[in-house]
């Protein structure tokens, strides 16, 4: 009986998983993240305060990252669509 349950949870997933595909992920999007993590990047090369405050921090990690995302992105922006 337990194993019919976690069979058909298996099938579940697994059909789940088949469904996506990586054409659902658009170009303005993989460009966002790509600039994030640029700059990213670039502020910890740069030892600013804010990734440091933004590492520490857990509980404040989204808050500090979107500031150093504003600070940084118009500079790896362009960087970002290559």
């Amino acid at each position: 009986m337990e194993l019919d349950k976690v069979n058909g949870l298996v099938d579940t997933i697994l059909d789940e998983i088949k469904t996506t595909s990586a054409s659902d992920i658009t170009r303005q999007s993989k460009i966002k993240r790509s600039a994030g993590q640029m700059a990213s990047a670039q502020a910890r090369k740069h030892n600013d305060p804010l990734y440091k405050r933004m590492i520490y921090f857990k509980d404040q990690y989204y808050k500090f990252r979107e500031k150093v995302h504003q600070k940084y992105g118009p500079r790896v922006r362009s960087k970002a669509r290559r």
